[in-house]
């Protein structure tokens, strides 16, 4: 019996040491963890947007791009009060080399878009559309129809991307839940520099601009080239964009 017993309290004390062990997992380690699954969810999320060339985001659209936006699965916390939250990343993209930067970590608050979304768990898309837009996404803060503005974008294969919107917008804002995709308007939503994300998957305390335009990270956890790979695909070099208009005459 008290063999029994013993083998008992020594087997328990075992598990508990596994599961302290298990559970004491470094809080950087744990955070990049979080930052790798946020690139890997933004990635899927803007691919699976782009699958249906009808409901996606235009060509046109994207040709001119010179930055996006990622939030994978926004949540609505507050019905009627403009309590979304989301978190997600930012690449700039190299026009010289037709590259896409490592990606940045922003959040996404407020604003009175939940009531367009229905509630539920949404991707939201930031297409920038010139310079200024980009810059303003650089500041550790700031209000989209504000500093830079915005509009729904357009949506669809054949969609013109020379509307009013696209043309005037400096930030094209879309949304898609539940596999319905259309453009959203996020005019008053703050958008932030997420420099605690930056830190645990970097290693380094790295502003917006330091990441994307600077190139201040130095070395980049696998699934980084998992996303620039995904934003490769469907954002054609400037060369390939005139080749093709040459093409049809």
């Amino acid at each position: 019996m008290k063999r029994t017993i013993l083998t008992a309290a020594a087997w328990l004390l075992v598990m508990t040491t596994w599961g302290a062990a298990a559970y004491a997992q470094p809080e950087t380690e744990r955070a990049t963890t979080d930052e790798a699954k946020r690139v890997r969810d933004a990635a899927s999320a803007f691919q699976a947007v782009m699958h249906a060339p009808d409901n996606a985001i235009p060509q046109a659209i994207l040709d001119k791009a010179e930055g996006i936006a990622v939030f994978p699965n926004v949540l609505k916390v507050a019905v009627g009060f403009g309590g979304e939250r989301g978190k997600g990343v930012i690449s700039v993209r190299n026009r010289a080399t037709n590259t896409w930067s490592a990606p940045a970590f922003l959040t996404l608050t407020g604003g009175s878009w939940g009531a367009q979304i229905g509630g539920q768990s949404t991707d939201i898309i930031l297409v920038v559309m010139n310079r200024r837009g980009l810059e303003s996404l650089m500041n550790s803060e700031f209000k989209i129809g504000g500093e830079a503005s915005a509009a729904a974008g357009p949506v669809g294969r054949h969609a013109s991307a020379s509307t009013d919107a696209a043309m005037h917008a400096e930030i094209l804002s879309y949304s898609r839940s539940r596999g319905l995709f259309a453009g959203v308007s996020l005019s008053g939503a703050a958008v932030r520099e997420d420099m605690d994300s930056n830190e645990h998957f970097y290693g380094s305390r790295l502003h917006t601009r330091e990441v994307t335009i600077e190139g201040a990270s130095k070395t980049a956890p696998q699934i980084v080239a998992v996303w620039r790979d995904t934003l490769g695909k469907y954002f054609m070099s400037d060369r390939t964009a005139t080749s093709g208009k040459r093409d049809k005459k």
